[in-house]
């Protein structure tokens, strides 16, 4: 059974880091495209993050960039949301998901990717 499982979240203050992870199970991650997506409180889950198959390609939102970077290692089968500089408004349950399609170019429907249960990040003081 495919499976990934997202790992790293928690409760930090305005200003500090966390470092996300996603591993899989029953497939290997290099044949996949890995996107992060997170969901706050009564919003819609949106993408924030993507990764290609490769390696060689990645998208990030506008509100992230510059301080949220993916990255992925094949020999552990697992892909990184390295985070930083946090800010209270990036409070969610970020999803890692998995899709056959090894670009960043389009955001798919739901059921095109292999999801994770999600791990909450927290940023407040």
């Amino acid at each position: 059974q495919l499976q990934v499982v997202e790992s790293g979240g928690g409760s930090v203050q305005p200003g500090g880091s966390l470092r996300l992870s996603c591993a899989a199970s029953g497939f290997t991650l290099d044949n996949y495209g890995i996107s992060w997506f997170r969901q706050a409180p009564g919003k819609e889950r949106k993408r924030i993050s993507c990764i290609s198959s490769s390696g060689d390609s990645t998208s990030y939102a506008d509100s992230v960039k510059g301080r949220f970077t993916m990255s992925r290692d094949n020999a552990k089968n697992t892909v990184y949301l390295q985070m930083n500089s946090l800010k209270p408004e990036v409070t969610a349950v970020y999803y890692c998901a998995a899709s056959t399609y090894p670009y960043c170019s389009a955001i798919l429907p739901r059921d095109a990717y292999y999801w994770g249960q999600g791990t909450q990040v927290t940023v407040s003081s």
